[in-house]
């Protein structure tokens, strides 16, 4: 497999784009539709099969379905001998409300649902656990030691909390691997808040969730604003849909068109490369997929590269949108 990165201080190496499944939590219809296991699979294989080697999920995703889709469908395919080279897995120990003592006690039942000894890649979901970073840290440090996980990470962190915990870490012979953040050319914030500056100094990866602001790079729904009103209203409020924000985006929609058509590609397709090409090799991305349509598209994405004028381009038309 070409283009492997190296995850953070890590021995992981990772294609610049894996696959997000919180689309396969299949509870409820407040942020997706339901998917059956026949589309799991079809979009699963075909992410792997076409460069693709590693897969995002957490135990928050419909209290583990996603986990669970992932666990049955990778030993189907192991089964079938459709799998060649090693698959990775990233996943997240949900901390809102809960002690780091949870993080020990709920692990047995991540290995289950995903039906593996270990897990490459465990993060902290959210900086909203009752317990301290210096507890968090311990107990997943005990983790590694054990050989149940391979490297550490954490999610929706600010750069404060990103030195602290890789400091903690540090005092068990570990580093902080990856922050996973919402980071697409129509949220900059990472930026901004020196959340990428601070990934940058210490090594850490940055895995970028949300990469294309849930179906707005796309293109989509500029050119069917009528279709914003099949998706819920959860959705529309988390990626700022409207009449109003349509127009705004327009300017962006139209470069990303343009560049599409230079490149022979799609807009969802230019937003991908920039994220993972425009700060080196820090950046990863994990769009998500509910067709199998959607999983080809995310392969090509990193099929190909834009030009230093290009992502440059991107990079300051974008910026006077955030």
């Amino acid at each position: 497999m070409k283009n492997l990165r190296s995850l953070g201080h890590s021995d992981l190496l990772l294609s610049p784009i894996g696959l997000g499944t919180w689309q396969f939590s299949n509870q409820g219809r407040n942020w997706w539709k339901p998917v059956s296991s026949y589309l799991v699979y079809d979009i699963i294989k075909a992410s792997l099969q076409g460069g693709i080697n590693w897969l995002d999920t957490a135990e928050y995703y419909g209290h583990g379905n996603s986990e669970k889709f992932i666990g049955s469908i990778l030993k189907l395919l192991e089964k079938e001998g459709s799998l060649t080279g090693t698959i990775y897995i990233a996943d997240k120990w949900f901390p809102l409300l809960r002690s780091a003592k949870t993080i020990a006690q709920t692990f047995s039942g991540r290995l289950s649902n995903l039906q593996r000894p270990f897990i490459d890649l465990y993060q902290i979901h959210h900086p909203t656990s009752i317990s301290s970073l210096k507890k968090q840290a311990e107990e997943l440090a005990n983790l590694q030691e054990k050989g149940l996980i391979k490297a550490i990470g954490v999610s929706n962190f600010s750069a404060h909390q990103m030195v602290k915990m890789d400091e903690l870490l540090k005092s068990f012979g570990l580093r902080l691997d990856s922050n996973q953040v919402k980071y697409n050319l129509l949220h900059r914030k990472p930026e901004r808040h020196s959340v990428l500056d601070v990934a940058k100094e210490r090594g850490i990866s940055l895995i970028a969730y949300s990469p294309l602001q849930q179906g707005v790079l796309t293109g989509r729904f500029h050119a069917e604003p009528d279709s914003i009103k099949k998706i819920s209203m959860l959705r529309r409020l988390n990626s700022g849909l409207s009449s109003r924000s349509l127009k705004k985006t327009q300017p962006l929609i139209e470069l990303l068109q343009k560049l599409a058509d230079k490149y022979h590609k799609t807009p969802a397709q230019i937003s991908l490369n920039w994220l993972i090409h425009a700060h080196g090799s820090t950046v990863f991305a994990i769009p998500g997929a509910s067709s199998l349509k959607q999983a080809q598209s995310n392969l090509e994405a990193q099929n190909f590269k834009l030009t230093k004028t290009d992502l440059q381009k991107l990079s300051v038309d974008s910026e006077k949108l955030n």
